[in-house]
């Protein structure tokens, strides 16, 4: 039950953001809304205030908006409120503010969590792996790391950071055990990683991993806003590689992509963690949601502003029935993929196991 609600608060949040954003700039821009709904399929209640039509339906995930004039089947009459007779660069604000709004809840969820208290890993050891540099020195499950050559560490990311670039140099080790205080001399091992962008990169390991102890670290305010979008801009850059080396093969789609079961899982597991867990996760989401939305493909907010970039080009819109056919096109290729990602997250969570378990029974 957790994780079902917090799927569907989560998913609600972002596409209502997404959608408020086209709905506000319509309304600046003099566009009509003819309908702003909170869920999708048969209407529970609603009110119309002026020519808008607010409305909460059964189906809680997320929302939509409705433009007067969006489509050719309407039958555009070129009125000044319809969208279609608006000029090129309004209708491209209008589209492209429903992404920018996601980026931007992004941005204040990332920062308010490091001005609430950001949960990090202590330096608390929670593994020592057998065979590694770090058991021959002597480092034990229940070890705080306090100094690394000098360097006092906080984090757990600053252990990381060190001895990964410790180009297997011997270090100094300084652990905190029990009420003792133990200096220890380790030699890393050099050892190929794999990034997340499919590539090989050397490191420098001594096999250890952390514990789950954390603590959650505040920011001053400035602070906080500078490290939000220090952490939205590495997100990006992260997402953006990404989505290259799954386009050129350097990373199989299926690792790099999640659908709706993916997400429900992981929204669950965060939840269960904490809300702070939760709003990072939800920070996550709605960035990745903004870019995704802004790719050059018919159906997604990017291919609609393709067309009226290229519209812009050529002084008129592409013919409509183009644009159908396209659209089409575009569609049949999401819903491929979106089978792909469901089959993919049902072998990945073990959905068919447990459904034949259930079965048997």
């Amino acid at each position: 039950m957790l994780s079902l609600v917090s799927f569907i608060v989560v998913l609600s949040i972002l596409v209502i953001v997404h959608e408020f954003g086209h709905f506000i700039v319509a309304k600046r821009m003099g566009v009509r809304v003819e309908k702003f709904s909170i869920g999708f399929g048969p209407e529970i209640a609603g009110i119309t205030k002026a020519e808008t039509r607010y409305s909460i339906s059964i189906i809680p995930l997320g929302g939509y908006v409705k433009l007067a004039g969006e489509t050719g089947a309407e039958g555009v009459k070129l009125e000044k409120w319809e969208y279609f007779s608006r000029p090129v660069g309004e209708r491209i604000k209008i589209i492209f503010a429903g992404p920018l709004l996601n980026y931007i809840l992004a941005f204040l969820i990332f920062s308010f969590v490091f001005m609430a208290g950001s949960p990090t890993l202590t330096t608390k050891i929670g593994k020592v792996m057998p065979g590694y540099p770090a058991e021959s020195a002597g480092l034990k499950t229940g070890d705080r790391i306090l100094n690394i050559n000098g360097k006092d560490v906080v984090y757990w990311e600053d252990v990381t950071k060190i001895i990964h670039a410790s180009r297997s140099v011997e270090m100094k080790i300084l652990v905190g055990r029990d009420t003792e205080r133990i200096n220890l001399l380790v030699m890393p091992k050099s050892q190929d990683m794999k990034t997340i962008f499919g590539s090989s990169k050397k490191i420098s390991i001594i096999g250890i991993a952390p514990s789950d102890e954390v603590v959650y670290v505040k920011y001053g305010f400035l602070k906080s806003i500078y490290m939000g979008a220090e952490r939205l801009w590495t997100l990006t850059y992260i997402t953006c590689r990404a989505l290259w080396a799954s386009i050129t093969g350097a990373i199989p789609v299926k690792e790099s992509m999640t659908g709706p079961i993916g997400i429900f899982y992981i929204t669950g597991q965060a939840a269960k963690l904490g809300l702070v867990y939760l709003l990072q996760l939800m920070g996550v989401l709605s960035a990745s949601l903004a870019i995704f939305n802004l790719l050059p493909v018919p159906v997604l907010d990017g291919g609609h502003i393709l067309f009226l970039i290229i519209e812009k080009i050529r002084k008129k819109p592409v013919s409509l029935k183009i644009q159908e056919n396209i659209t089409q096109v575009g569609m049949g290729l999401l819903i491929v993929l979106m089978v792909f990602v469901f089959y993919n997250d049902f072998m990945r969570f073990g959905i068919f196991e447990k459904a034949a378990h259930l079965w048997k029974k």
